[in-house]
């Protein structure tokens, strides 16, 4: 059975001025010289000073050297379909008889209950570098040179999807989960088996020397077309635009009265930078009657978000599922929402006493460092929710509401002159998901 559980953690920056962005998002391995940089994605530049990760075996006997990393990095950092390219420096060259190097990538998947744990490929790229000639006799060289591209799609059930980047999830207490995504690179120098004639194994195979380290892999996206105008009102509300989709609803009357159309506007591609606030217009309208009436719940302009009966927030959903199977028509799933962006409402305009209107941005946590993706039965989902709760149901003219709209995230933000789209691969897929109860209820920031 499907298990919900919420979580609050959300600790957001000082509101920075509202900006610009959006459609489906790219990948690319290099950023171009007038795009904006991520600080830890600054070495993919090929036009900056040669540098390298280095890692030496224990024994001392194999140095690992990584070309185009920043050497005051804990981990090498490699983007979409980008080459993993080094050196080996063999130190102690007796006895190697073959030097192998290989990448791949993992994931690892736990539920804390009695489902158990899933390991399961992404890729593994692997290439045989030297191989002793039996004939000549000829030692190991002292450097071996190699490159392994990165896949930039793997297979699941038949189908394909983007390699997703390195990312580690959990959720405590039972039912709960942990879930990984881990990439590394090792390189085997392979030496004779210490008991002549023994069957190899790697009991046995204590001579030879071995050298591994993790990566992260962070492919870079970006939405494919900038953040449209804003919109601005009219004599009989909001003009729309076919830059800008509304998302309408109502908010019920309870008694009689008379329901409050809702109209959300978001910007028609609903894909946004992570490091950019999102845009939004709001506008109720009803009778004059009804609008006296909500404006109490309605959108404020305050810092306070406990004296917000009306919010508008950016929710993330990561799923967990290690059976990734159906028990008698129920998905066997655990998952766990977060509250990860928080909207500031600015009043916008109003016609007479039958429509107000609102506009505003939202912030996202500067935690965020990757958007939504899908690997087996590790997911993560974006989407913005826009709620009104009356503080006494029992009491309140109207009943709650609630609008979700899946959207999608993107590591980078769209040139604003449309500029260097060549070279960029579209992300499939749009913003979707099943219903609009898959996130669940809301859960109240402390």
């Amino acid at each position: 059975m499907s298990t919900t559980v919420t979580a609050t953690n959300l600790t957001l920056p000082a509101y920075p001025s509202p900006s610009s962005q959006v459609h489906s998002p790219t990948y690319t391995a290099v950023p171009q010289a007038h795009e904006y940089r991520l600080a830890y994605n600054a070495r993919l530049n090929p036009n900056r000073s040669p540098r390298e990760f280095v890692k030496q075996a224990k024994n001392g006997g194999v140095t690992l050297r990584l070309a185009g990393q920043d050497d005051r990095v804990t981990f090498p950092v490699y983007g979409y379909g980008a080459s993993v390219e080094g050196t080996l420096d063999i130190h102690k060259r007796d006895g190697i008889t073959s030097v192998e190097v290989q990448i791949e990538g993992t994931l690892m998947m736990e539920e804390l209950a009695e489902s158990g744990t899933t390991n399961c490929k992404l890729f593994l790229n692997k290439t045989i570098l030297w191989v002793k000639d039996r004939v000549y006799e000829a030692p190991c060289p002292r450097s071996l040179s190699f490159s392994l591209s990165l896949p930039t799609t793997f297979s699941d059930g038949g189908k394909s999807y983007p390699l997703p980047p390195s990312h580690e999830a959990h959720l405590s207490g039972l039912p709960g989960f942990r879930a990984r995504i881990n990439y590394s690179i090792s390189v085997i120098a392979v030496k004779p088996n210490i008991i002549p004639h023994a069957v190899k194994s790697s009991l046995l195979r204590g001579g030879d020397w071995t050298i591994s380290t993790p990566f992260v892999y962070l492919p870079r996206t970006r939405p494919s077309s900038p953040l449209p105008p804003p919109l601005v009102p009219g004599q009989w509300g909001i003009i729309e635009t076919s830059q800008w989709k509304v998302f309408p609803t109502l908010i019920h009357a309870n008694q009689g009265g008379h329901d409050i159309m809702v109209k959300l506007y978001l910007p028609a591609s609903r894909t946004f930078c992570i490091h950019e606030s999102i845009p939004f217009h709001i506008m109720f309208s009803s009778s004059a009657m009804s609008l006296a009436a909500f404006m109490p719940l309605g959108p404020v302009v305050t810092a306070s978000l406990k004296t917000q009966h009306t919010k508008i927030q950016l929710l993330r959903q990561t799923t967990v599922d290690v059976r990734n199977a159906l028990i008698l028509g129920t998905r066997t799933d655990i998952w766990r929402v977060d509250y990860i962006g928080e909207g500031a409402f600015r009043h916008a305009g109003e016609g007479g006493a039958h429509w107000i209107a609102f506009s505003g941005d939202i912030y996202i946590s500067p935690d965020i460092k990757v958007g939504g993706f899908r690997a087996g039965g590790f997911s993560i989902k974006d989407c913005i929710v826009l709620t009104m709760t009356p503080p006494d149901i029992s009491k309140s003219p109207f009943k709650e509401l609630r609008l979700t709209v899946p959207v999608q995230l993107a590591t980078d933000p769209c040139p604003r002159d449309g500029s260097g789209i060549v070279g960029y691969i579209d992300q499939t897929g749009s913003p979707s998901i099943s219903s609009s109860d898959e996130f669940g209820a809301p859960p109240e920031l402390g």
